[in-house]
């Protein structure tokens, strides 16, 4: 009986099998051993400020870099985690550093200092970038541009935004919309500059008390569930890792990768070289019902994605793909049956939430106890934490009450914005425990958000036009999830214990690059609009995001919805089925499907709707490597897939950068949906 522990506890370790979303089985034995692959001790070092300046320095610079590439060449940056623009950053500061030490070894950056700049460049790549201050700055400007008889907007919509809150005056937006202006204009600096300074802060007090969520958790998650991180590996790696760069896999899959993504590029340039295909679509070739309810299906060719999952467990990629075609399957039937919605959105809806119920109840003990600690009722268990908890509370509910009466300021009564934002907390807590535990590099669903839910719930009377109306302005927190903050953070804390930052140091520099980054993408974006123009050069999204977010808005004042009972019985459906899930894992060794699988493809736009296919690829390498190699080979080949990793970030940044100085629009750049 004792054996049978052991090797329990072993598998425990192995697998990552602490929390309650994390696998136990032998499908998913290798997923630890990335946590066991430790960086390289090194000497400790003072701390130097000039690593806090050149984090920020770089803020800025990566603040612009990934809004103007994701608006005038549509290049989204943000779509993958880690994000490309943050990967390549931390390389180019690699190889600078190599020649300062043996030019100028005073003058060389330690790995420590390094990390500090890429976590203060992954913070600001949350804001900046198509999937959240497009859709914001989009949002934002789009009821008094766009305004017109047939819309209503101005009756709709005028009286209930306050007039600080904007720029209202469609004679100032004439430069942002179409170009050939400048921002530096006195009448334009002095429309924008309460806006912005409101929506900075608010900003900052939202992402800020999500950092205090994370902080509270941070132990949790670490230390207790022991979960595993996947995607902090590579920037851990690439830093301490004295003998990452020495690998002779990591340079094949770099240049297998890098091959593939430099031809593309060259495509772009040369039309006449000939290019690898950027994807394929199976859905054009199924045009019969009921095969052609299946809807969009689309083979991605993308080597990232392949080297990222790499790292997943077994079990989660193969519910991944299992899932997606599972919702195809279902959109055939429902076409032989004559079903008309299958409440898809609903339905993931609810597995999200249960998501964050099961990491709640789950850690519903250390939470209990930090706020004992906090109230200085029971034993004291900060040691070590970045942040002592009863600071730590107080900076939590002052960030959260900010929160709170900046949405008051902007026209929602008190109980939608507690609503709004417990639900903003709930799917912040979901997403964060699955990038924690499991590692998916991409976790896109768009039309589930807590404005829809609401609407589901509450319907539109009982909200009311002026909660609708403010509510629209929050819509790009929880638009698509891409680049959700909650991740990268607790990603970011991880990295810091590995790697030896100090605690309270690494938090003061995520809040500052936050702060910052939120001034500095609210002046990038203002700068190239005005100059190039958000409905003239723009191949981004900007100009069409407004249009999602306040459409429905008008359609829900002029014809209001009640609530959908039907709706809430498949959010229901959707809870019960994550929680079914993990029982049936917590008790069975052998099952097969995974919660996070579910939510993760489940809705009808997002999860694995790009990158099925790279997923099962690395899904079926890994298992063949483990059924016919074992261990020992699963480990020799983890450089490889991160070389693969390298191999289509590195060029692809590089490839933006040629894009634009030349000013040409190179699709190898690109969005990273495809190859």
């Amino acid at each position: 009986m004792l054996g049978a522990a052991c090797k329990c506890h072993v598998a425990q370790l192995l697998c990552g099998r602490r929390g309650p979303l994390t696998r136990l089985g032998p499908a998913a034995r290798a997923v630890r051993v990335i946590d066991s692959v430790k960086p390289t001790d090194a000497p400790v070092t003072p701390f130097r400020a000039r690593a806090l300046a050149l984090g920020l320095l770089l803020t800025v610079i990566n603040a612009y870099w990934v809004g103007i590439a994701s608006e005038l060449w549509y290049a989204v940056y943000t779509l993958v985690s880690p994000f490309s623009n943050a990967i390549f950053t931390l390389a180019v500061l690699l190889g600078l550093n190599g020649l300062l030490k043996r030019w100028a070894p005073v003058a060389a950056f330690t790995p420590r200092e390094m990390l500090l700049s890429y976590i203060m460049v992954t913070m600001v790549s949350t804001i900046s970038g198509h999937a959240m201050m497009a859709i914001f700055m989009g949002t934002l400007a789009h009821p008094f541009w766009f305004a017109s008889p047939e819309n209503q907007y101005v009756e709709l919509f005028a009286r209930l935004i306050p007039q600080w809150l904007t720029v209202t005056d469609p004679l100032l937006l004439t430069g942002y919309f179409d170009g050939e202006s400048s921002l530096y204009a006195g009448r334009h600096m002095r429309a924008w500059l309460v806006p912005v300074a409101f929506w900075s802060l608010f900003i900052t007090a939202v992402y800020g008390s999500l950092l205090c969520v994370g902080l509270i958790l941070r132990r949790q998650w670490a230390e207790r569930e022991k979960l595993s991180f996947p995607l902090t590996h590579l920037p851990l790696q690439m830093t301490t890792n004295g003998t990452f760069w020495r690998s002779r896999a990591l340079w094949i899959g770099i240049g297998i990768a890098g091959s593939v993504r430099l031809l593309a590029g060259v495509h772009d340039l040369f039309p006449f070289v000939p290019g690898f295909p950027a994807n394929f679509r199976l859905d054009p070739f199924l045009r019969d019902r009921p095969w052609n309810a299946i809807g969009y299906v689309s083979m991605s060719y993308n080597f990232a994605i392949v080297g990222l999952a790499y790292f997943m467990p077994l079990d989660l990629a193969f519910s991944c793909w299992f899932f997606f075609w599972l919702t195809r399957a279902e959109r055939v039937f429902a076409a032989v049956a004559g079903w008309e919605d299958l409440h898809l959105n609903d339905r993931a809806t609810g597995g999200w939430i249960g998501v964050a119920v099961i990491a709640l109840w789950t850690g519903r003990r250390h939470i209990a106890a930090v706020a004992r600690s906090a109230c200085g009722r029971g034993e004291r268990i900060d040691a070590g934490e970045p942040v002592g908890y009863r600071t730590l509370t107080i900076l939590t509910v002052v960030s959260s009450a900010a929160v709170v009466a900046m949405c008051v300021m902007v026209g929602m009564s008190l109980w939608v914005v507690v609503c709004w934002y417990a639900l903003f907390l709930a799917f912040a807590l979901a997403l964060g425990h699955v990038r924690a535990a499991l590692g998916p590099p991409y976790h896109e669903v768009i039309g589930i958000n807590p404005r829809q839910m609401m609407v589901d719930i509450f319907g539109t009377r009982r909200i009311g036009a002026q909660n609708l109306t403010s509510l629209t302005f929050v819509y790009a927190f929880n638009r698509c999830n891409r680049s959700h903050p909650m991740p990268n953070q607790v990603e970011a804390l991880r990295i810091g214990e590995r790697s030896g930052i100090p605690g309270s140091r690494l938090v003061w520099a995520m809040a500052l690059a936050i702060g910052l980054g939120c001034v500095a993408t609210f002046w990038s974006y203002l700068h190239f609009s005005y100059e190039g123009g958000v409905a003239a050069k723009f191949r981004g999204h900007v100009g069409n995001f407004g249009w999602e977010s306040w459409d429905p808005v008008a359609r829900w004042v002029l014809s209001p919805v009640a609530p959908d009972a039907q709706g809430m019985g498949f959010m229901v459906g959707g809870f019960a089925f994550v929680t079914f899930l993990q029982f049936m894992r917590a008790r069975l060794l052998w099952w097969p499907l995974h919660a996070s699988g579910y939510v993760l493809s489940g809705a009808s736009w997002g999860g694995m709707i790009y990158f099925w296919f790279p997923v099962m690829v690395s899904w079926l390498l890994k298992f063949v490597i483990l059924k016919f190699a074992g261990l020992p080979a699963y480990r020799r080949a983890m450089p490889f897939f991160l070389g693969l990793v390298l191999g289509d970030f590195i060029p692809r940044s590089i490839l933006s950068v040629v894009s634009l100085a030349l000013n040409v629009y190179m699709p190898s750049s690109g969005s990273g949906h495809t190859l």
